[in-house]
């Protein structure tokens, strides 16, 4: 199959452009290099994934819709998935604009992408941060979701209903992907596993939000590229409900919401003592209050992805977090050669 996949040269776009790839499809991916972060990792991804003869690269922003459009036509994909965003709840608390630019008129221009190629399933990646302050077990698709406490999840949860509108009004099938802490190899500099790993290596304090209270289900990202590969076959229909699980279906259109998420639980205490294991070393604990805009604790509930898809995550946390570390000491600590 043919893909057009935003964020190719980000964290999670880099893992599912590089799965679908050795699965045989055509890639275009589409990615505006911001320098939310450092983007030297963000061309070495994109450099990994030029190897292979499949995979194009468009360098553009999503605001710039004739750019997108462009990348679209040369794609002429049957499957899009929109992972680029501006990412990061405390950023958002820094750089507002840049998240509505991003994830509302980036959306937007996504979405009229969509209209105008039609592909068959358009797969949307969302957060687990539209649940706000949900106190329940687990979170359900079906759980309200209309009182997020940070602008990040406040412009997610726009784009949800972005997307539901113009599958109603032009019949394009879509699955929202509600995404929980991804984690693994070639991650994000800017989130705590990074940040803690880098910390605890250079012997610095790390900064412990919410004095360890946190809880997370964490989700490494090969059981997160495996879910999104096996809902590209998924594609919603209206009238017709899957079994096994309350179906999120629109009555009106061809949408869905699917949780990512294994349904486990990580006090975040424990997290760093596994990092601390692994690495053989102590942190050094400087621990700080929630800060805005976060929540204590997320917990999805898989039933509806096993349903759909027969699949739910499962990577112990521990053999996650060796995985990242390797690939930490091994492509951002090691030494220089002489």
């Amino acid at each position: 199959m043919r893909f057009l996949v935003t964020g190719t040269a980000g964290f999670i776009g880099f893992h599912l452009a590089r799965r679908l790839l050795a699965e045989g499809h055509s890639v275009v991916g589409y990615d505006g290099m911001t320098p939310y972060y450092d983007v030297d990792l963000k061309r070495r991804r994109h450099e990994i994934l030029g190897a292979k003869p499949d995979f194009a690269a468009v360098e553009a922003m999503l605001e710039d819709a004739p750019a997108l459009r462009a990348a679209a036509d040369k794609a002429s994909p049957d499957v899009v998935v929109h992972l680029a965003a501006q990412a990061g709840v405390r950023y958002s608390l820094e750089q507002p604009h840049s998240y509505a630019s991003s994830n509302l008129t980036g959306m937007l221009n996504m979405l009229e992408v969509c209209r105008a190629v039609q592909p068959k399933h358009f797969l949307f990646a969302s957060t687990s941060s539209v649940y706000g302050m949900s106190d329940k077990p687990e979170f359900a698709e079906t759980d309200p979701t209309d009182r997020p406490v940070s602008l990040y999840a406040a412009t997610k949860k726009g784009g949800e209903v972005m997307a539901h509108s113009y599958a109603h009004l032009f019949n394009i099938p879509t699955t929202v992907c509600r995404f929980f802490t991804v984690y693994g190899p070639y991650g994000r500099p800017d989130m705590s596993l990074y940040k803690f790993v880098r910390a605890i290596v250079s012997d610095r304090p790390i900064d412990v939000f919410g004095r360890g209270e946190h809880e997370r289900d964490f989700t490494y990202v090969d059981d997160l590229v495996e879910s999104v590969t096996r809902l590209v076959d998924c594609v919603p229909q209206v009238g017709k409900p899957v079994t096994g699980a309350t179906d999120t279906l629109s009555a009106v259109a061809p949408y869905r919401e699917v949780n990512i998420a294994g349904g486990k639980t990580v006090g975040l205490m424990r997290y760093i003592e596994t990092i601390e294991k692994i690495l053989g070393k102590k942190a050094i604990l400087n621990l700080l209050p929630i800060q805005q805009g976060d929540v204590l604790r997320t917990a999805g509930s898989p039933a509806l992805l096993h349903a759909l898809t027969g699949y739910r995550p499962a990577t112990d946390i521990e053999v996650g977090l060796r995985h990242f570390i390797d690939w930490y000491l091994a492509d951002v600590q090691a030494p220089a050669k002489p």
